[in-house]
């Protein structure tokens, strides 16, 4: 439907107007001069072809068409201002989270409620994508000039990498640190891992989900820590998503090296076992990774707080 309507404007200062009964008032109100008000006045009576105002002594009175007219043109805005109001308030309650699909998955996922229960006004939405991981070419490209490290439209993006993105505001949110872990079924099985020397006999699983090897977690560097030597650390399959990884420990596949902070909830269910409590530090870190334009949205800032908050209430439940 096509509306023929003269301009909003000259609405918004017949109500006002109307409300004061002065158009000096109205002017006031609306920060414009008298003069202004009396001529969008004039513009819309000149539309209408009737009067809205005359003057009695001084003293401003709206006419019958006025009087008919006003609780229309109250209603009119009302509906206006409440349509625009709340798509503005969706926006701006709206906020897109991009992250590594081992966070997203891993972790995100499991505690991602408790920011919905204390924000319920917030729309989050959530998408995974390797491309959040440091890769030889992306910190090649960072070398020469700044770019964008997230790979859509994501206000805020978690990056598991170096720390370097140029042009962005960035804050480290973990340090992550590598255990062994494995399917309670594997300790009862016919190969039992019940000593380190029982490792011998286990199918070691390798997570290639780091595009930089010298990046990804080393069973060469775990079993030194371990002291164990005479092992093949190149051995026994190898997944390219730290998600394939996850699964295959699940299904009793073998061991696999996996953050910490990863596998708080299945070792809290009982679905995994961390048997040897030696730790092998992560190359890479963890970063909010934010636009300098969206770092003052209040909506951000309150995601910022609580990840924070959530991963040290995290680190020290670990640490006990």
């Amino acid at each position: 439907m096509a509306y023929r309507l003269p301009p909003l404007s000259t609405f918004r200062t017949f109500e006002a107007a109307a409300r004061h009964l002065s158009f000096r008032k109205a002017a006031e109100e609306l920060n414009v001069t008298p003069s202004a008000v009396s001529q969008q006045i004039k513009k819309l009576e000149s539309y209408l072809g009737v009067a809205l105002f005359r003057r009695e002594t001084n003293v401003l009175q709206l006419t019958e068409h006025g009087v008919s007219m006003i609780p229309n043109v109250r209603d009119g805005l009302e509906c206006f201002v409440a349509g625009v109001e709340s798509t503005r308030r969706i926006r701006s309650h709206s906020l897109n989270v991009s992250a590594p699909p081992s966070f997203a998955t891993r972790w995100l996922v499991h505690h991602v409620e408790g920011f919905s229960a204390a924000n319920p006004n917030v729309a989050i939405r959530i998408t995974s994508s390797p491309g959040n991981i440091d890769s030889p070419r992306t910190l090649a490209e960072m070398a020469g000039k700044p770019i964008d490290p997230r790979r859509d439209v994501a206000e805020v993006a978690i990056c598991f990498g170096c720390g370097e993105y140029p042009g962005y505001w960035v804050e480290k949110l973990l340090m992550p640190e590598y255990v062994l872990v494995c399917s309670p079924r594997l300790l009862a099985s016919d190969k039992p891992l019940h000593s380190l020397r029982d490792l011998r006999k286990q199918i070691l699983i390798h997570d290639e989900m780091i595009p930089d090897a010298a990046k990804r977690p080393s069973w060469h560097e775990w079993m030194k820590r371990a002291g164990i030597r005479g092992i093949d650390t190149e051995s026994g399959p190898r997944y390219s998503n730290s998600v394939l990884v996850h699964e295959a420990v699940l299904e009793g596949q073998g061991v696999a090296l996996v953050i910490k902070q990863h596998v708080e909830a299945d070792v809290a269910m009982g679905r995994l076992v961390i048997p040897f409590p030696i730790t092998l530090p992560s190359a890479y870190a963890y970063y909010l990774v934010i636009s300098k334009k969206d770092i003052a949205k209040p909506v951000v800032q309150v995601f910022r707080e609580w990840i924070n908050q959530e991963i040290a209430s995290q680190s020290d439940v670990l640490r006990k």
